[in-house]
């Protein structure tokens, strides 16, 4: 995928929009039974419906803004590309729902797993430490949304992307064809200490010496693009398979550092080893890590630090914008990539 200035970024976004737009975006909720596993799936989907009512918020609560949809729409007779979703170590689908809604008035079928280990309905420690089950988790729902139009519509099979934040940017990084190493991973936490992303890596399985199932292929040749939004254990992947990523990718940091994780340590780390000619970064300056999850309603901060102090830092960003303003940019830098890497249309 060659490079693309500001401008051409912005005049494919435009022409997605105005091409695939649709009014009223579905939604519905899935369970993905593991046939002979472990590893049951809860799996949020979005997509375009000409249904018109009864509207409603789905992923809203007292904290967060939800998005305006129709649960169990129809879903439209047209085609559509797929984006799967990942969101990050203890998150939840609802963490990139504001995306989601984005993306599917634009015309894709968008559909987010909660990892099972890592997400806020599900932290346990032995899900937690099978850290490459994330990468099949998307596997497992592109099989569901391909095999079953009932769920969204049909999908086009050669237009799949995958986009993830925090541990979910590293998801979609090994989905794209990246490989792990456990031993480099542990040698530059001992080079680099770092208890953020180095204090994670026993509870995820990361340990050295090992060259299991986490060191192996994880990439899913379905998958044509991929965008990563302020990754975190990236330095854990081989310079040697970033030289030859087989897919575009779009790398998004964020420019205020929450502490201990860097965007030039984590997201550059990418940036600087992905072949120039498929990749593009972008540094956000005034984003935080957390800029990137939905809107928080007001009086956020203060409810969240009365549950849980010290937590109210995922309703905190730059002092520049606020969050909805960098949404925007974000936006637009998303769909004008998705639009060359899998157009709507």
């Amino acid at each position: 995928m060659p490079k693309l200035g500001l401008t051409a970024f912005l005049l494919a976004a435009f022409s997605i929009s105005t091409a695939q737009a649709a009014d009223t975006i579905g939604f519905k909720e899935a369970a993905l039974p593991d046939v002979g596993g472990d590893r049951p799936l809860h799996v949020s989907i979005w997509y375009p419906t000409n249904d018109v009512a009864p509207i409603g918020e789905v992923g809203e609560n007292r904290v967060f803004v939800g998005l305006p949809a129709i649960r169990d729409a129809k879903p439209v007779g047209d085609a559509h590309p797929l984006v799967v979703l990942s969101h990050g170590y203890w998150g939840s689908w609802r963490n990139l729902n504001w995306l989601a809604g984005e993306l599917a008035h634009r015309g894709y079928v968008v559909a987010a797993p909660d990892h099972p280990g890592t997400t806020t309905f599900d932290k346990s420690p032995a899900q937690a430490a099978r850290l490459w089950e994330r990468p099949h988790d998307l596997g497992r729902v592109i099989d569901a949304l391909t095999k079953d139009p009932g769920l969204a519509g049909t999908i086009i099979a050669d237009r799949i992307a995958a986009i993830g934040h925090s541990l979910g940017g590293w998801t979609v990084v090994s989905l794209g064809g990246a490989r792990f190493s456990s031993d480099q991973f542990d040698n530059d936490c001992k080079a680099r200490p770092n208890p953020r992303t180095c204090g994670l890596g026993p509870g995820l399985g990361i340990e050295p010496g090992q060259h299991g199932r986490l060191e192996g292929d994880l990439r899913d040749a379905r998958v044509a693009a991929i965008v990563s939004l302020d990754v975190g254990l990236a330095r854990g992947f081989t310079p040697e398979s970033l030289a030859t990523f087989p897919v575009p990718a779009l790398i998004i940091g964020a420019g205020v550092d929450i502490g201990d994780l860097p965007a030039k340590l984590e997201s550059g780390y990418l940036a600087a080893h992905l072949p120039k000619a498929t990749a593009r970064y972008v540094e956000i300056p005034d984003a935080m890590h957390f800029s990137f999850m939905q809107l928080c309603k007001p009086g956020a901060v203060e409810l969240i630090e009365q549950d849980s102090p010290g937590e109210g830092i995922v309703c905190k960003d730059g002092e520049t914008r606020d969050r909805q303003a960098i949404h925007q940019q974000l936006v637009e830098m998303i769909t004008a990539f998705l639009a060359q890497a899998i157009p709507a249309k």
